[in-house]
């Protein structure tokens, strides 16, 4: 008999909690610079340079795409077979990727 029989919504709920504590910091930072259009000055470079539209929807793709996270995730872990959850992994890779080549466009 396997122990995890039936919880997998309680596993699901426990990766998403644990996802959360690990980006609260930078949900919270992003959520800032989103809403404070000031904090552009605090980055020199191309995101200073940027106009205030262009920055202020960066950090709420950014922002938008870290509270969801957590769902993401608890989804994944709670309803999804081996497979799905690769797809769905290499899908976060690739958000992750197009964010990190959006800010590398903004800052250098």
């Amino acid at each position: 008999m396997n122990v995890t029989d039936g919880k997998s919504g309680l596993w699901g709920a426990l990766a998403g909690l644990f996802v959360f504590a690990l980006i609260a910091i930078p949900l919270s930072a992003a959520f800032a610079f989103a809403t404070n259009p000031h904090t552009q000055q605090l980055f020199a470079g191309r995101l200073s340079d940027a106009t205030q539209g262009g920055y202020q929807a960066f950090w709420w793709i950014v922002t938008l795409f870290l509270l969801a996270l957590p769902f993401l995730v608890g989804y994944g872990v709670a309803r999804l077979s081996a497979k799905s959850l690769a797809i769905v992994g290499a899908i976060v890779a690739l958000f992750v990727i197009a964010i990190l080549v959006l800010g590398q466009l903004f800052v250098f």
